[in-house]
């Protein structure tokens, strides 16, 4: 994936995206556009930039933190102060020439700073200007603070997450951040697929919480199929059994069996065909009645092995399973991750070599690829005003 000599034209090679976002929702998806070959123009204000450039994360041996890092690669750095008229001016050119701008501002910034969309609509008719920010435009939440932490609390997902005897837990990723990021993304290469036929651009939007309510499509179903609030499971599964962490010896196997076939196989992998014909497990929605009974049945079989032997024989017998790993053992250790190049490297003009994740994206003409380091601040002011 990396190609830090510029090389190989990307899928979205030869759009020009100016970014106003910063912290996370915003860069990610920006990112996600760069990695695919977009030219992404990042606008930092001269005296601070991105927010996550000092005060997030990891600091390491130059100013920019380890966060900051982890969401621009593949981005230029342009400083702009949009509230002095020079500088708004200058942006106002780059935006004659622009297919896409990208803004997580809450919402009424823009139009006070006088990069709205109407504004910058009548520029550049195709442009396509897309929007991120807590909950929306519109509607009595939209003047809130866009925070993750929050998403995740109002839109039902923490309400879900962690075990029912427990104290409210947020989804250890950013999911309300990360999943906005791609739903913007994916909003924007639709929006540029429809220009192609109407010749015109257009407005997109979405949030943290409609973008962490979005993902709750079984928590959802659940309610408006039943009636009943949906509780937190820990590991299990909501619609299936069992589908869950379950102890063993040493530690906990992760395993699937969804279906009656990889239930029957499941069984005869633990020599358990008592639990087959036991009626609480009968069916699928008999094992979800019993979901913990169920799961203490299987861990007493689980106990006899370790982690490694039980993963080893449920994958030969054909039922889906895994180990539990931590991220020293995933981004170190895992020779799949190695394969697959989930980790790559990319040269840094003051850090060195530096490791950030790779793109999830496979495509075979026009591969995702690593051109350029995360940027310094203005380091390309001068580059890009000038072309």
């Amino acid at each position: 994936m990396t190609d830090t000599t510029g090389d190989g034209a990307g899928a979205l090679d030869g759009l020009r995206v100016l970014d106003l976002t910063q912290v996370m929702a915003g860069p990610f998806c920006t990112m996600l556009l760069a990695d695919l070959g977009a030219d992404v123009i990042k606008i930092e204000n001269p005296r601070t930039g991105d927010q996550t450039r000092r005060s997030w994360g990891y600091p390491v041996h130059g100013e920019d933190s380890r966060a900051f890092l982890a969401l621009n690669r593949n981005k230029r750095s342009v400083c702009l102060d949009l509230k002095e008229p020079d500088d708004l001016s200058a942006f106002r050119r780059l935006v004659e020439s622009a297919d896409v701008v990208v803004e997580n501002f809450r919402p009424g910034v823009t139009r006070r700073l006088g990069v709205d969309y109407d504004t910058l609509a009548a520029i550049n008719p195709r442009l396509i200007y897309a929007s991120v920010s807590g909950f929306g435009q519109t509607g009595p939440y939209a003047d809130r603070p866009g925070y993750d932490l929050i998403a995740q609390a109002m839109s039902g997902v923490m309400s879900i997450t962690g075990t029912s005897d427990g104290t409210p837990v947020k989804c250890g990723l950013p999911v309300g951040d990360l999943g906005a990021g791609m739903f913007c993304a994916l909003g924007i290469v639709a929006a540029v697929h429809a220009r192609e036929r109407t010749g015109e651009g257009q407005y997109v939007e979405t949030s943290l919480f409609e973008a962490a309510l979005a993902m709750s499509v079984w928590e959802s179903t659940e309610y408006w199929a039943t009636g009943q609030v949906p509780q937190p499971l820990g590991s299990a599964n909501r619609m299936s059994a069992p589908y869950q962490a379950l102890r063993t010896k040493d530690g906990y196997v992760t395993l699937g069996a969804n279906n009656e076939r990889l239930w029957q196989r499941l069984c005869a992998a633990l020599e358990a065909t008592d639990l087959e014909a036991d009626p609480r497990f009968v069916s699928n929605t008999d094992r979800m009645a019993h979901r913990d009974e169920l799961a203490a049945e299987l861990e007493e079989r689980l106990a006899s092995g370790t982690t490694d032997e039980w993963v080893a024989l449920l994958l030969d017998a054909g039922v889906p399973a895994g180990p539990i790993r931590d991220y020293r053992q995933v981004l170190d250790e895992d020779p799949h991750v190695k394969a697959r190049g989930m980790v790559q490297e990319v040269d840094h003009p003051v850090e060195g070599r530096v490791r950030v994740l790779g793109s999830p994206v496979r495509m075979s003409g026009t591969p995702a690829r690593i051109r350029r380091h995360p940027p310094l601040l203005g380091e390309h002011t001068e580059e890009v005003l000038g072309e």
